[in-house]
């Protein structure tokens, strides 16, 4: 008794469908590789987006300030940086996502703030932040000693930072605005 094995061709339909959930697959992986990869760092700042109140909050804390503006870990962009370059500030942002920075960089253009801002793919760590007059750090409670450090190092005297989330440990502010999670604390930092 013979058994016969019939073998079909693959359809180009099939095909399509294999190549086509394969490219999907791969496209979002990438896409989403950068907002996953802040998990593997040994201090995981996540992306989360500032509320309207927080926004507001910073912008009275820099009431009567002018100059240059960094916001450490700028995400979208919308929360600080293109906020203070309608107010006046020479505004800066640096990010490690990849996407974010290409949208802030979008919203900068559309929003026509690109001649007052700039956006660079860049660790806050290793980024010298002696040349600006105002800082922003949204950050997280276990990184606040160590950016803490990184201010009082590189920082002018005259430079104003304004930490948002959580406080710095050792340093007293010269203000606190706001409440709950919309509590900002602002501090001029002096120098060792």
């Amino acid at each position: 008794m013979e058994v016969s094995i019939e073998t079909r061709k693959p359809s180009k339909i099939g095909l399509f469908f294999i190549a086509a959930t394969g490219g999907i697959a791969t496209a979002i992986s990438v896409v989403c590789f950068p907002f996953i990869s802040p998990a593997f760092r040994k201090i995981c700042l996540p992306y989360v987006p500032a509320t309207h109140q927080q926004i507001e909050n910073v912008i009275r804390a820099l009431n009567g300030r002018s100059g240059s503006l960094i916001d450490l870990g700028s995400g979208d962009g919308r929360i600080q940086v293109l906020t203070a370059a309608k107010h006046g500030f020479k505004a800066y942002g640096i990010e490690l996502n990849t996407w974010l920075v290409w949208y802030s960089k979008l919203q900068a253009l559309i929003n026509g703030l690109s001649s007052d801002t700039a956006f660079h793919k860049q660790d806050l760590w290793k980024h010298h932040l002696g040349k600006y007059d105002n800082i922003v750090i949204f950050g997280v409670d276990q990184m606040m000693e160590d950016i803490e450090k990184k201010f009082k190092s590189e920082l002018r005297k005259d430079s104003l930072v304004i930490a948002c989330r959580f406080p710095l440990p050792n340093t007293h502010p010269i203000m606190t605005i706001g409440h709950g999670v919309d509590t900002i604390w602002v501090y001029k930092i002096s120098q060792h």
